[in-house]
């Protein structure tokens, strides 16, 4: 009896262990992710809405704070809920537990920990640390810069005058219309559930969607069979024509990427450059048009130009993001003739700087653009330097395009690849590449840990002269630790 108790716990080890490692391309590998693979049945999702600069700055009318969740636990067919519409419609002047007094009637603030009661809510005990939730994220670029809204590089300005940003005039920086269906069964053995609405306030979503803007997520799965899928769309109008719609996988606790509040999310334990791979199945319906910037993956973190981590303070934080834009649209803007739109250098995968001055060698068409963060002081001449408004503090950005000279990573070689019409899965070794990207550091200073705080697939459809719909179906995603020591 002992030995069959010891067989049994060995068992129940394995099997445990089998949840967070995954077999990729031979190897074993550890998941980052608290849901690997997205195969889990007790679906947890949230979503959040963010204004231009990654605030709310005001709720929509009846809507509440524009943060929401999906979570359950299934039982014999049946599934129970632990977060009901009345704590997904908590808006400012509404307390729950935790709620600061400080936060109960400033939108920004009531969002952010409205955020960490729901992932109470939701979170699964776990090891190194429990998780809460995918996030599914959108965003409006329209920015009001005659509002006050939005700070530059961290640092609140006055309202200013600017034909630079897209706005039809007061209120256009608002919240959408959210509605949700709640996760059920269809019938049989398939469960399905749905966020979706619009930013034009008064429309129905019901009746036609000619002239508004539109967005949708819609997840479905067999109990026990396979993973969930999710299928995205996403819609620009005259109004807003800047409209932004990620799936992402976020840190627990801390700061996600774009943030300086708390956060909560899917990643259990962080991943670090250069230990680490992206799994994800992808499938492009629609592109969005020649605008839609589509990120086959967009990865998020922070830290300061000293090379030391982010602690909240907006004025010397710096928030980091490498995008691959997979949209054969999307041209370089990095050139011979524009080298202010691209790195210093590229380093190749035997680690050879090549310098962007070196019109031989450098892989110009490998990068759709860099820009710097605005609060350097010892930025290389020619540069772009970032936008300084739409981030709670400044930003650097490394956007690439597909190109031969990112084929030892498993990245797209090619315009094309992963497009429309070529639905594929991806191994993509995200934490090699990240470890080779340039990221500016101010001289002297220790190298930065590349930790990722935000992983993410969807589009930024930027400033679109029409209406354009993006579709898309996303699964399988996972995170995996390629760390010799594992």
């Amino acid at each position: 009896m002992a030995m069959l108790l010891q067989m049994y716990k060995l068992f129940i080890w394995v099997t445990l262990l089998g949840i967070n490692v995954s077999d990729a391309r031979g190897k074993q590998y550890i998941s980052a992710v608290g849901d690997p693979g997205m195969r889990r049945d007790e679906l947890r999702l949230a979503f959040e809405a963010w204004n231009f600069c990654n605030e709310v700055g005001e709720e929509a009318p009846g809507m509440g704070s524009p943060r929401a969740a999906d979570c359950f636990d299934v039982s014999s067919f049946s599934l129970r809920h632990r977060v009901n519409e009345t704590d997904n419609k908590l808006g400012v002047g509404n307390p729950f537990p935790g709620l600061g007094p400080e936060a109960e009637n400033n939108a920004d603030l009531f969002a952010a920990q409205k955020q960490l009661y729901l992932g109470s809510l939701c979170q699964v005990a776990d090891t190194p640390n429990p998780w809460q939730f995918w996030m599914i994220m959108l965003k409006n670029g329209n920015f009001d810069t005659k509002s006050g809204l939005c700070p530059e590089n961290g640092k609140k300005v006055p309202p200013f005058s600017s034909g630079r940003f897209p706005c039809f005039g007061k209120g256009c920086m608002n919240q959408p219309i959210l509605y949700h269906e709640l996760t059920h069964f269809l019938g049989g053995d398939t469960m399905r559930g749905s966020f979706n609405g619009t930013y034009d306030l008064g429309s129905d979503i019901r009746s036609e969607l000619d002239g508004i803007s539109f967005f949708e997520v819609v997840w479905e799965k067999k109990v026990g069979d396979g993973s969930w899928v999710f299928s995205h769309k996403l819609k620009t109008s005259k109004k807003y024509p800047w409209l932004m719609l990620y799936l992402r996988a976020d840190a627990t606790k801390g700061f996600s990427g774009g943030y300086h509040y708390d956060t909560r999310g899917m990643l259990k334990s962080l991943p670090e450059s250069p230990n680490f791979k992206v799994r994800v199945t992808l499938d492009v319906k629609q592109g969005g048009g020649p605008k839609s910037q589509f990120y086959l993956i967009d990865i998020g973190s922070c830290w300061k130009n000293n090379g030391n981590p982010c602690d909240g303070d907006v004025l010397t934080d710096v928030t980091r993001y490498s995008e691959m834009i997979i949209n054969p649209d999307t041209q370089a803007w990095c050139s011979p003739n524009s080298v202010g739109n691209c790195p210093p250098y590229h380093i190749t995968p035997n680690n050879k700087k090549i310098y962007r001055n070196d019109t031989v060698h450098f892989p110009y068409g490998a990068y759709h653009y860099y820009c710097a963060p605005g609060n350097a002081q010892h930025l290389e001449q020619p540069v772009s330097t970032c936008d300084p408004y739409s981030n709670p503090q400044a930003q650097e950005l490394v956007q690439l395009l597909p190109h031969p000279i990112w084929d030892e990573y498993g990245y797209p070689t090619k315009q094309g690849d992963g497009w429309v019409g070529d639905a594929r899965t991806w191994v993509l070794d995200v934490g090699g590449l990240s470890s080779r990207l340039y990221f500016y550091q101010d001289p002297g200073t220790p190298p930065a840990r590349r930790i990722w705080t935000s992983i993410d697939m969807g589009t930024e459809i930027f400033v679109s002269d029409k209406e354009e719909i993006a579709e898309w179906t996303l699964t399988d995603f996972d995170v995996l630790y390629t760390s010799p020591d594992l």
